[in-house]
């Protein structure tokens, strides 16, 4: 029975990716796109792999969806272009994505049986961090470096957008809406924020033990955010102000501060005493699950349009 379920599985994975490089409709593409995120996370649950399913409804289909969502909006009405890409040239792209995924296939087949792991390795070193979650481990421990460069990546993203702006608006306020607010958005606006919170809080504290974490917290917390503001019971933040910038550059200062604190307190950079290990870890994740809710609610909300208020 599970297998009828895979193999319908893979077929609407297919279809839709199919799907989204056909379709001529940007909004409609990005539709499917979506839907394909919530398939792809459904099979990372197959595999077994929670934490990664989490990480692609949040991000890879819910967050990346918004932002072309917004991208698509921003564009309409401006016209369409002639494509330049001519037929032999999609042929030769299509040859190409096939080939390039028949060769992971035979790459992933190709594997020794039992395949090489390093998950007892880390299992053994899991008690040295007092966490419960081998993921979290290996994002704020073993691969430490890795993860704070994301979160500075994500940060980066976020000033290239705001250096969108222009040079009269910088410092100003992002338009994140605009004409007569739906009603029922603004019920939803109202009634959701308050379970969404704890959800994410609930995603975050969880994260240690079982699967959740930083981002799939920091997109939750985001969505509410943005729904707040997209309803008109909040205005956007300038993106000068302090409370902002502090949230958004908080969460990566803390990790490099107590990353540099491993020097004098453990065996080195980005070393956590074993007696202080999870307190270190849940701090972090916390300053960072802030960041990444700000940093998310700042991508979609775009760069500034207009000049701040004096």
């Amino acid at each position: 029975m599970m297998l009828l379920f895979d193999i319908a599985l893979v077929a609407g994975l297919l279809t839709l990716a199919v799907h989204v490089v056909r379709e001529p409709d940007e909004r409609s593409a990005i539709i499917a796109f979506l839907a394909f995120g919530l398939l792809l996370g459904l099979a990372w649950i197959r595999l077994a792999a929670p934490d990664v399913a989490l990480t692609e409804i949040a991000i890879g289909g819910g967050g990346t969806g918004i932002l072309l969502l917004r991208a698509e909006a921003a564009v309409r009405g401006r016209g369409k272009h002639e494509e330049s890409v001519t037929r032999p040239g999609k042929l030769a792209i299509a040859v190409g994505c096939a080939a390039i995924s028949a060769g992971l296939g035979l790459a992933v087949l190709s594997f020794a049986s039992p395949a090489p792991t390093l998950a007892p390795a880390a299992a053994e070193g899991l008690s040295a961090t007092g966490l419960g979650n081998p993921v979290t481990a290996v994002l704020l421990a073993y691969r430490a470096l890795d993860t704070l460069l994301e979160k500075v990546v994500v940060l980066l993203a976020l000033i290239g957008v705001w250096s969108l702006a222009p040079d009269a608006a910088w410092g100003g306020v992002p338009a994140v809406r605009s004409g007569e607010i739906p009603q029922p958005l603004a019920y939803l606006a109202r009634i959701l924020p308050p379970f969404g919170v704890v959800i994410g809080v609930y995603m975050f504290w969880v994260g240690a033990d079982a699967p959740g974490g930083t981002f799939q917290a920091g997109t939750v917390l985001a969505a509410m955010w943005l729904l707040v503001m997209l309803a008109g019971l909040r205005s956007p933040p300038e993106t000068a102000g302090l409370p902002l910038r502090l949230a958004l550059a908080g969460g990566p200062i803390l990790f490099l501060a107590i990353a540099f604190l491993g020097f004098a307190f453990a065996d080195g950079f980005l070393a956590y005493p074993k007696a202080l290990a999870k307190p270190l870890i849940l701090a972090i994740e916390a300053a960072l699950t802030l960041s990444v809710a700000a940093a998310l609610a700042m991508l979609v909300a775009g760069p500034a349009r207009r000049a701040p208020t004096r």
